[in-house]
């Protein structure tokens, strides 16, 4: 095969592949009830020109035949008459008529022979659009429930698809770690918050250990009496942070 020739069959079926994809079921069955009822147009035309034509044929012979006889009846009188010459000339006039009524009679014949035909093609092809019509719209609605199913399938697919799955797989895993990093940091702040109370209350523990250095020192004569003012002061502030220690875990709650 040349290389012209393949070119050739793949451009053809290249051009097949595409009229074949722009063809609708319900564009195509709708143009072909078009044609199918112009084709009805032109066909009454030719039926009733068919027609027209025995009507005229019929008539003609109709006529013919009605001048046979009245020539005949002109001949009768030229014998009545004695007139043979006469006679005999109505006789030939008679006879033309009568061959010509015969012929018009074999077309008439003929033509509405025909003209049976013509009605009865006519009525076949008016039988078989009406036929197109109910099944068209049988077809229509096959075509759609086909695309329709095509799209579901379609659909099915790409959600079947394990691209899709991956996708699905890899957004479960970023929000588990998402959420993995949200108790961290709670669990951190929580840690740091414990870490904040054990300070508080070391530093009761520390201010304890002071007051009971400043008692012993007092009761020993070591210090000052007037030491005890700032332990009394001491006493008061551990007695507040106890109150803001149990306010704060109060609000914890």
């Amino acid at each position: 095969m040349t290389i012209f020739s393949r070119l050739g069959t793949l451009l053809k079926s290249n051009v097949n592949d595409a009229i074949n994809k722009a063809e609708d079921p319900e564009k195509m069955l709708t143009q072909m009830l078009l044609d199918m009822q112009q084709q009805m147009v032109e066909a009454r035309k030719q039926v009733a020109v068919a027609i027209a034509d025995e009507k005229r044929l019929a008539k003609q012979y109709e006529q013919e035949k009605a001048l046979a006889v009245e020539w005949e009846k002109k001949a009768m009188l030229a014998v009545k008459a004695g007139n043979d010459d006469l006679a005999k000339q109505a006789l030939q006039r008679k006879t033309e008529h009568e061959k010509l009524a015969v012929g018009y009679e074999q077309q008439w014949t003929a033509q509405k022979t025909a003209v049976d035909q013509l009605k009865s093609a006519l009525q076949q092809l008016n039988n078989k659009i009406e036929e197109a019509k109910r099944k068209k719209n049988l077809l229509v609605a096959r075509a759609k429930r086909a695309e329709a199913q095509k799209t579901i399938a379609e659909t099915m697919d790409g959600i079947s698809n394990t691209s899709a799955f991956e996708t699905m797989s890899r957004m479960e895993e970023k929000i588990d770690k998402a959420e993995a990093e949200a108790q961290a940091t709670y669990e951190l702040a929580q840690t740091a918050n414990g870490d904040d109370l054990k300070a508080k209350f070391d530093a009761l523990a520390s201010i304890d250990n002071e007051d009971a250095l400043a008692a012993l020192k007092a009761k020993m004569g070591v210090a000052p009496a007037a030491v005890a003012q700032p332990v009394q002061q001491e006493q008061q502030s551990l007695e507040e942070i106890e109150k803001q220690i149990e306010a704060e875990l109060s609000a914890k709650r």
